[in-house]
């Protein structure tokens, strides 16, 4: 299980940190021309395993309670 401070870290980078970086690779894609369908694509996944996670240790923590 994840402590708190792990948990509130993974959080943010879910919440803030990663729509921020895509949202900055896609428009620096759009200004100088490269592709960023597989950079996207790659840090999606890895957010979505995290965010899997993040869940399943939020829930378990949640039904000890």
């Amino acid at each position: 299980m994840m402590n708190n401070k792990l948990y509130d870290f993974i959080k943010w980078f879910l919440m803030i940190f990663i729509p921020a970086a895509i949202g900055l690779i896609i428009t620096l894609g759009k200004i100088y021309h490269f592709e960023t369908e597989t950079v996207v694509l790659t840090i999606s996944a890895i957010a979505t395993f995290l965010g899997a996670i993040t869940g399943i240790s939020s829930y378990n923590y949640n039904k000890e309670d």
